[in-house]
């Protein structure tokens, strides 16, 4: 391999000669030989976005010239399209405020935008030119936050729209089939089918509002705080110019955080976010755990729905079907549950004016949002949409549920529609047979009074 000779201040260091990082990128890379856990590449786009609008602003402030802050935009773009892939991807495991990683892009920018310029009187500098009116410790915060967003907005949201949308066609479709309830693992009072998936959609939606609204605490920039939350060594108006500038080249409404003390060591605003996906994490568990419970079978258990047959499900039981979309979602949330815990730890540890937990908190956040997405995503296309009930099953169940005896409570009582109910489980019979043998209903009155659909809908029972 190939090498040239990089300067830093430390002083000299060998680097491959096709790459375009530089001497502080170079000690990272044989600094933290840790684990295979590479910076998210969403967060190299946001940097790339970030260097971009901060070259833009510096340049409309008038502290950055036109022809650099042209090279320092081509670079940008070039990355953002990943023509320079292959020179970003430092450890996770470094320094906590991410300050290799941000020199990292800083070095492949300067000299990207040197190689488009060729022009020995007009070089651009990584710390002088690419990071003006920037420091590590703001920077990251902000790249965090962009990366996040885009994230949240652009894959995981619009994954969580697609399975809710197919939940709510089947809960449609399944409106008026009337299956028994259960409760503590135990057969409870009548629903429909369609009633039992409308809470899952109502799950998903109440997640995607939580997590929109968690959104709006990321769109605030601790960029233009530099290294203490001060803005020293900022352009004047820069932190305010770069938001708009990262707005405009995001479409999203980023805008400068009003308080850069908090931006660069609080990590309040992700653990928040994080929080919604956690909930995300919680419900679509409880989802997969009732689709796999209520598939259960297919003849000897629950057996109501019937999931589609993706795969072979035993390497010895020929013709099994096995829950394996439910499994890989229920794996997911151990995943994520995990990394809600490394996120609340990592936020809690700043320390006076920094944060020097930050690479391994977006590692995780970024983990937890891409995970979710794909999962919710594999499990629409491979179970969701394929999703029937056994309706011959169903009808079953609830004909023949003990606690239909429920309906009988307004007329006869509490005790005397229990007495029903025990006699009935203990004679195997119908609660029609025990209520009669017992005398407390003729058989008319307990046909009028057991309409199973009528009892999947709310109403008011006159006291007397």
């Amino acid at each position: 391999m190939e090498y040239r000779i990089e300067k830093d201040s430390l002083g000299e260091v060998r680097v491959p000669a096709d790459k375009l990082y530089g001497a502080q990128s170079q000690r990272s890379i044989d600094n933290f030989r840790i684990g295979i856990e590479k910076m998210p590449v969403e967060v190299i786009q946001a940097f790339a976005i970030l260097k971009k609008a901060a070259a833009i602003a510096n340049n409309k402030l008038g502290v950055l010239d036109d022809i650099r802050a042209k090279a320092i935009v081509q670079a940008a773009d070039e990355t953002l399209e990943g023509k320079l892939d292959g020179n970003f991807g430092l450890a996770v495991w470094q320094t906590g405020s991410g300050t290799q990683s941000n020199m990292n892009v800083n070095e492949v920018f300067a000299n990207r935008a040197n190689q488009i310029l060729n022009d020995p009187e007009n070089k651009v500098h990584p710390n002088n030119h690419v990071n003006k009116s920037q420091s590590s410790n703001d920077t990251f915060p902000t790249a965090m936050h962009i990366a996040a967003v885009l994230s949240l907005e652009e894959k995981l949201l619009p994954s969580l729209v697609e399975l809710k949308k197919t939940l709510a066609k089947k809960s449609a479709q399944y409106m008026d089939l009337v299956k028994t309830g259960r409760t503590h693992l135990q057969d409870a009072t009548p629903l429909t089918l369609g009633q039992e998936i409308s809470g899952w959609v109502r799950m998903l939606e109440r997640d995607e509002e939580m997590i929109l609204s968690s959104m709006s605490y990321l769109k605030d920039l601790g960029l233009g705080g530099t290294a203490v939350g001060t803005g020293l060594n900022a352009a004047e108006g820069f932190d305010v110019e770069v938001a708009k500038q990262i707005s405009s080249l995001t479409g999203k409404d980023f805008k400068t955080a009003p308080n850069k003390f908090h931006s660069l060591t609080s990590k309040d605003e992700l653990v928040f976010a994080h929080g919604a996906l956690k909930a995300l994490a919680a419900d679509l568990l409880k989802i997969v755990n009732d689709i796999r419970w209520l598939a259960a079978g297919p003849r000897c258990s629950i057996g109501e729905i019937i999931i589609p047959a993706n795969e072979p499900g035993s390497s010895i039981m020929p013709g099994k079907i096995n829950p394996t979309q439910c499994e890989a979602v229920s794996m997911v949330v151990a995943q994520v549950l995990g990394n809600d815990v490394t996120v609340g730890f990592a936020a809690s540890q700043g320390n006076f004016e920094l944060n020097v937990y930050m690479p391994v908190l977006i590692f995780n956040f970024l983990q937890s949002a891409n995970l979710l997405a794909d999962c919710m995503v594999s499990f629409n296309n491979n179970c969701a949409s394929g999703l029937e009930a056994d309706e011959e099953k169903i009808t079953h169940f609830v004909t023949n549920s003990l606690m239909n005896v429920t309906a009988l409570n307004p007329y006869i009582g509490y005790d005397k529609s229990a007495e029903i109910a025990k006699k009935a489980h203990k004679d195997g019979s119908t609660l029609k047979a025990a209520a009669m043998a017992l005398g407390y209903l003729t058989e008319e009155e307990f046909d009028k009074y057991m309409d199973l659909k009528s009892m999947c809908a709310p109403k008011t029972v006159k006291v007397k």
